[in-house]
């Protein structure tokens, strides 16, 4: 080969690496650029995550949505808000007044124990029943069935008195009161089919739709502030006659002794 030729193939040659070290470079800066790009994207992805997340957070609850809302009072009630509920035809003046909550089992026991008979004590006029339902169990244990059970209470109430006490009696009855520590109480499925154990609630659209829809959830978290408000009540269930907290009674007798005790019954 003559030197010419020679350093002419070199000169080609450094040629074509020239080029391939530009094509190569390009090739870099356009990687680099996606990588970038991609970096952005990402951040940008977090970030839209974590703000969608503090906005969520920062969203008011249902039921602290509900605090806020205006109340729809079921029928049968009284007072500021619907939160008084009286219900019998009394041929005196006594009242005897149950602070519950839909999730406690004590009341419950009370319930299963005496229900029957401090019902029967108002049919008969002996006194007028009074009901002020709290959900402080919501708070201690966490979930949403007292506040959910209260609603279903005052849709309940909404129907007629008897429904109201029937249906109560339903939820605390040893076969479809849950657990204190689960929360069966929040679920809308649940409370309908506990009241489609009660003839008045059975298949009542009316009745259904409340419940679904949270109709009386604003009520119940007025009742619930009424509860939290009362005086001399600590616990569940609390029992007050003629305005006094007396001893829970644990049977039927008990139960016959305080109202003689307070003068309701000889």
């Amino acid at each position: 080969m003559s030197k010419r030729n020679s350093q002419a193939s070199k000169s080609a040659a450094r040629e074509r690496l020239r080029i391939e070290r530009e094509r190569q470079a390009k090739r870099d800066k356009a990687k680099r650029q996606v990588i970038v790009a991609g970096s952005i994207v990402a951040v940008l992805a977090i970030a839209g995550g974590i703000g969608y997340a503090v906005v969520q957070n920062n969203e008011p609850s249902k039921w602290d949505a509900a605090a806020d809302a205006k109340v729809v009072a079921p029928a049968n009630t009284s007072g500021k808000n619907g939160s008084t509920v009286v219900i019998g035809e009394s041929k005196t003046d006594n009242t005897v007044h149950l602070y519950e909550d839909p999730r406690c089992p004590a009341c419950a026991s009370f319930e299963q124990t005496v229900g029957e008979t401090v019902n029967k004590g108002m049919t008969d006029g002996d006194y007028k029943l009074s009901f002020t339902l709290g959900t402080f169990l919501d708070g201690n244990l966490g979930g949403e069935g007292s506040k959910n059970g209260v609603s279903a209470l005052g849709a309940a109430l909404n129907v007629s008195p008897e429904a109201f006490l029937e249906y109560k009696t339903a939820l605390y009855s040893t076969k479809y009161h849950p657990e204190e520590t689960t929360d069966d109480l929040a679920k809308d499925s649940y409370l309908i089919k506990v009241a489609n154990t009660v003839d008045a609630l059975k298949d009542n659209k009316k009745f259904q739709d409340a419940v679904n829809k949270g109709t009386y959830d604003a009520w119940a978290m007025k009742m619930s502030k009424t509860f939290d408000d009362a005086k001399g009540v600590d616990s569940t269930p609390t029992i007050k006659i003629n305005d006094k907290v007396i001893t829970n009674p644990s049977s039927v007798a008990d139960w016959q002794k305080a109202l003689k005790d307070a003068g309701v019954t000889k």
